[in-house]
């Protein structure tokens, strides 16, 4: 079964969430933003939410992780829970 591992800022609006992705774009920390920002309890964690299969999270982040290019930040995505910029670390087959 396919795994992979993330790592995401949540944040309450879209324009807040691509605020944050410019700035990691102009070479900002991923983690450091997430520890600031992030209204996750992973964000103490510089975001990070270690390893998952598929169906472990909702939907639209699920099709993000588990399709997106590995190291390159995604987002906004938007859920039930706001707004996500997401990283995926790691993914297996």
């Amino acid at each position: 079964m396919a795994k992979a591992a993330a790592r995401h800022i949540l944040v309450s609006t879209e324009a807040e969430c691509n605020k944050l992705k410019q700035q990691i774009a102009d070479g900002a920390d991923f983690a450091a933003l997430a520890k600031q920002h992030s209204q996750c309890p992973s964000g103490r964690d510089g975001g990070a939410l270690g390893t998952f299969s598929p169906g472990q999270m909702v939907r639209e982040f699920d099709q993000v992780v588990f399709s997106a290019e590995i190291g390159k930040v995604q987002g906004p995505v938007k859920t039930q829970f706001g707004y996500h910029l997401v990283e995926v670390t790691m993914r297996t087959a």
